[in-house]
């Protein structure tokens, strides 16, 4: 069953996010972005590029040829899903088909419009059985 991550408190989420990102591939660990929205998943596509200045996080566009090897990939599809480790949810309802994955990961802001989104997520998953563990980026960070 699909563990369920919150990293709460995040500054800036898409930053927080790539902090999570980047980490996980540190451990070889492949991630789905979930970001349906097309502004957000360039914004991320474009963070990924700029967001370490002596390191680089292979990603692609999960229609691209390569989604299947490429580590990271960022989607807005369901159907566009080439591998299930881990899922990062990028928007403000419950990903569908998140419990193909082993793990899901979902990123709280600090304002309060994303943390009463964050509360029905939490509520949905946790309502259906699924483990749920909480983050807190202001006390520890990702």
């Amino acid at each position: 069953m699909t563990h369920v991550e919150f990293y709460s408190n995040a500054e800036s989420r898409l930053q927080a996010a790539c902090q999570l990102v980047a980490k996980a591939f540190q451990q070889r660990l492949r991630v789905v972005i979930y970001a349906p929205d097309e502004n957000l998943a360039r914004g991320i596509d474009k963070l990924l590029w700029t967001f370490q200045a002596i390191g680089f996080i292979p990603h692609c566009m999960a229609h691209h040829a390569t989604a299947r090897e490429t580590p990271v990939v960022i989607s807005g599809d369901n159907a566009e899903m080439p591998h299930h480790q881990i899922m990062l949810n990028l928007h403000a309802d419950s990903p569908p088909m998140f419990g193909r994955f082993e793990r899901l990961i979902e990123v709280v802001g600090c304002d309060e419009g994303d943390r009463k989104l964050a509360r029905i997520r939490y509520r949905h998953y946790r309502d259906r059985g699924y483990e749920i563990s909480h983050h807190d980026l202001a006390k520890s960070g990702p």
